[in-house]
């Protein structure tokens, strides 16, 4: 098939690219950024430079590749490791989630595309009452906290038009938060903050969060593109409180344990939304996943997951 990426260069694109080349499928890759199409040749996808936010760019592009999947993998999350300023730092991936969705589903009708995969967000979307673990069918969360608001919408909107758009199978990956190399929890300020001890555990760090490796992610979307229709958690078999995970995590990389701090002062320093992700969120169960894609995490843990990454680039650095 012909597959087109965009959002070709982000986290899981680069791992999803070539996993689809060596798959068989012939794979452009959307990147708004010239520089960047020598990593995607290098990939082995054929390049195209557009920007997401701009319809006619991006309707010109889709009909150079006539392809007969999109996949949707547009984020900005530069900044994104400050949780405190969420808003801001989600705002440009909440426009490529809104508009830049439209965009795309209206460049797949028009070119006759009938199938879609789009990434969502599996954890502290989900309503914080009931069970930590959460299905497909729970609903999210009705009253986020205002920082959250604009973000949950956007993700609202993304899979109500990418599975409800009539002539095309939609698929909605909720991704657990991404780890791996230089990736999300693994992203070298969120690395030093946990060695810093400037991340405490706030409250009885009671929230349950679901985490994926990058690979991981990238090798559900390749599966995401021949089978499966609607909202699936895309998330490691091993859900865990905060309480849990972080202090594993600082002993990992031979850190302090973090601080504690009370609720009240976690909301004074960082804020409600903070808070609540650190003492309310749920994570997500990936039963659904398993059974409709029959697909399974190669990190089946984040325990076994952070141990490899932190062993691999102390191996690197000796």
């Amino acid at each position: 098939m012909r597959i087109f990426v965009a959002g070709a260069t982000g986290a899981v694109g680069r791992h999803l690219v070539p996993r689809l080349v060596s798959g068989g499928h012939n794979v452009v890759g959307l990147t708004r950024t010239p520089a960047k199409t020598g990593l995607l040749r290098d990939l082995g996808a054929e390049p195209v430079v557009a920007d997401a936010l701009n319809q006619k760019a991006i309707h010109a592009a889709v009909v150079a590749a006539r392809p007969d999947v999109i996949v949707h993998q547009l984020t900005d999350l530069k900044g994104a490791s400050d949780l405190r300023q969420f808003d801001r730092a989600f705002a440009n991936s909440n426009q490529l989630r809104t508009t830049g969705t439209d965009h795309l589903l209206a460049a797949a009708r028009d070119c006759g595309v009938k199938r879609m995969v789009a990434q969502s967000f599996c954890g502290w979307p989900y309503a914080r009452v009931g069970g930590y673990v959460k299905t497909e069918d729970d609903p999210l969360d009705d009253n986020p906290p205002q920082e959250h608001r604009g973000t949950l919408d956007a993700i609202r909107n993304l899979e109500h038009a990418v599975t409800t758009t009539p002539g095309i199978t939609g698929v909605a990956l909720r991704y657990g938060g991404f780890y791996g190399p230089d990736t999300g929890v693994f992203d070298p300020p969120m690395i030093e903050q946990i060695r810093k001890r400037r991340t405490p555990l706030i409250g009885g760090g009671t929230a349950w969060w679901s985490f994926l490796h990058i690979a991981d992610a990238a090798e559900a979307t390749a599966v995401a593109v021949e089978r499966g229709d609607g909202i699936y958690n895309i998330v490691d078999d091993d859900p865990a409180p905060v309480h849990d995970w972080l202090p594993e995590l600082a002993t990992m990389l031979g850190a302090k344990p973090p601080f504690r701090v009370p609720a009240w002062l976690g909301r004074l320093a960082a804020g409600e939304h903070v808070v609540v992700m650190m003492t309310e969120s749920r994570a997500g169960s990936n039963a659904k996943a398993k059974r409709e894609l029959g697909w399974s995490p190669r990190h089946p843990s984040w325990r076994q997951g952070f141990a490899e990454i932190i062993q691999n680039e102390a191996r690197t650095a000796a």
